[in-house]
């Protein structure tokens, strides 16, 4: 259940670790294990939370190691066999529900979900089972929903869970785009419960977890002791915290899970054979599904679907309040990697980390790579706006040039944060902390119309280059005294925050805002009331009072808009 990102989507920088070469003579699998060592250590210092993680070739354990805290307040650390929250790793596991229930026969994928869940609204479209396994069904996510902060707390029935998103209208026609849903899942897990007879966390208890040996994977059972349970923690502005609390009935069969790295090791090795699904099952699971349009969308029934350097991976993370998890399998090099984490507001998440160590096993560490310096003039024949669809376009600019004089070029999705991308030549660039790749195309009079997006996860999405001319935002002059007017920490939600400070420097009076567990930006004022961000596409309007002090703020980003009330 991806519920961290929904929060702070795009508020997270991530930074590189540079490679330190090893010694002449050292083997692949060393040199990989002390690659992933320091990789991790840095990641999770020994006094801040930290994670546990394996890493596995051909069979053989090369990493098995826990890195910072497991508890805080009790000063333990971290243990390779202590239990996490995984989250939206769930997922993986309710489909091969679903694919255990279609090998008995009880159900089909291809199923309209009203043949098995009868007064499931679909507003008169077809929602089929595949739908809601592949995030391709439209219901909305419910996570996602202003409505839905306020009830964290609550125990909720799957039937009043769905009550919260089944009579919204749907976001799109089912089967035409892929948006990630935990909505869908929930739905799932009902389908589970009525097809089976079971309840969700008994027919996982029985039908998955008991076969296959997972003796510490379970539906968290908050109330009880779980021998090694790690503490999650979060931060906000006065520092680390305890996680906030949420009701397990509501991640579900979402994101309702707890496991082990052991554990998710075993569960890697199931699937390499025919232990739990037939290997037409598993086949369907890790294809990725396709739009009605044919265009592929990079994910199967509960996982993502990927490529890295030229091996297909199947990857998928999870986010809860206080945890952060991946884990990835590369079947072709026989590579399984997991990484779960109690630190959800870590600089470097898990899905970063694990990206980096499989590049690392594959010979291209992203590290390595090597960058020229491109002409600023051919740089300016990169700016622009490019549109990829109705909704979703990306801005391709110029920076200044830095400190040794090299120009740079930035891109950055509508609400999302500006990231520097390097040339690997020509009109061919590449992210300095990602294995994703852009190709700017250009017509046969060489003028650039075009930029092709190739992720690790899914297929390349082609933008066609606008008529529009990238806006760079100015900031005018407002009166630095209304500034302590909206200092303060205004709610978004519950256990989230923005929290608005005043900094007076030689070079002049700023504004910062900083969400929880998230770096502190500076806001540029656009008016009295309305400030911008430059690093992210996001705008905050203060709610003034008689008194001139913002009583609220609403947050602008993503084409959301998120109230929040000073405390």
């Amino acid at each position: 259940m991806r519920i961290r990102a929904s929060l702070a989507q795009t508020l997270l920088l991530v930074f590189v670790l540079s490679a330190i070469p090893l010694a002449a003579g050292t083997s692949p699998s060393s040199e990989l294990a002390a690659y992933a060592d320091r990789l991790l250590a840095a990641a999770y210092p020994a006094d801040q939370p930290g994670a546990a993680a394996l890493v596995i070739k051909d069979g053989q354990v090369v990493l098995r190691k826990g890195f910072g805290m497991a508890s805080l307040e009790l000063g333990v650390p971290v243990a390779p066999e202590d239990v996490f929250e995984i989250g939206s790793v769930t997922k993986q596991f309710t489909a091969a529900a679903v694919l255990l229930l279609q090998e008995r026969g009880l159900l089909r994928v291809e199923d309209e979900i009203t043949k098995h869940l009868p007064d499931y609204p679909t507003h008169g479209e077809r929602i089929t089972i595949e739908n809601l396994l592949s995030h391709t069904s439209g219901i909305p996510n419910y996570t996602s929903l202003p409505e839905w902060f306020p009830r964290l707390r609550e125990d909720l029935s799957p039937a009043a869970l769905m009550a919260l998103f089944k009579d919204r209208p749907l976001d799109f026609k089912p089967g035409t785009k892929w948006s990630y849903s935990n909505s869908g899942y929930i739905v799932l897990g009902a389908l589970i419960e009525k097809v089976s007879g079971k309840s969700y966390e008994r027919f996982l208890t029985e039908e998955i977890f008991q076969k296959l040996g997972l003796s510490h994977t379970r539906y968290n059972p908050p109330e009880e002791v779980v021998p090694r349970r790690a503490a999650g923690y979060g931060r906000d502005a006065g520092g680390l915290r305890n996680a906030r609390y949420l009701s397990m009935t509501q991640p579900y069969a979402a994101g309702a899970l707890i496991s082990t790295v052991d554990d998710l090791a075993k569960w890697d090795a199931a699937l390499k054979t025919d232990a739990l699904l037939s290997p037409a099952s598993r086949e369907r699971m890790f294809t990725p599904v396709k739009l009605s349009s044919g265009e592929t969308t990079g994910y199967g029934y509960g996982w993502a679907i990927g490529n890295l350097a030229g091996r297909k991976v199947i990857e998928h993370g999870g986010g809860i309040f206080g945890f952060v998890c991946d884990e990835a399998r590369v079947p072709e090099a026989g590579l399984f990697v997991a990484v779960l984490s109690n630190n959800e507001a870590a600089q470097r998440g898990p899905d970063d980390l694990v990206v980096h160590i499989l590049a690392k096993a594959l010979g291209e560490a992203l590290e390595d790579r090597k960058s020229v310096q491109l002409d600023p003039r051919t740089l300016d024949d990169y700016v622009g706006v490019y549109r990829f669809d109705p909704e979703t376009t990306r801005t391709v600019t110029r920076d200044i040039r830095d400190a040794r004089d090299n120009a740079k070029l930035l891109i950055q999705r509508d609400g999302g944060e500006k990231r520097t991308i390097l040339a690997a030549g020509r009109d061919d660039f590449f992210y300095k902390e990602s294995p994703d790749r852009l190709r700017f195309q250009r017509d046969a009079q060489g003028k650039v119309t075009g930029l092709v997006l190739t992720r690790q996860s899914g297929a390349p999405t082609t933008g066609t280059r606008t008529a529009e001319s990238p806006k760079e935002r100015q900031a005018v002059k407002v009166d630095p005294s209304l500034f302590d007017g909206y200092v303060g920490e205004y709610e978004l939600a519950p256990g989230f925050s923005l929290t608005i400070t005043r900094e007076i420097t030689r070079e002049g009076d700023h504004l910062f805002a900083q969400a929880t567990g998230q770096p502190k930006f500076e806001i540029f004022p656009e008016s009295e009331t309305r400030f911008f961000l430059k690093v992210v596409d996001a705008e905050i309007d203060f709610l003034r009072g008689p008194d001139g002090k913002a009583a609220s703020l609403v947050l602008h980003q993503g084409g959301r808009d998120l109230p929040g009330k000073r405390k």
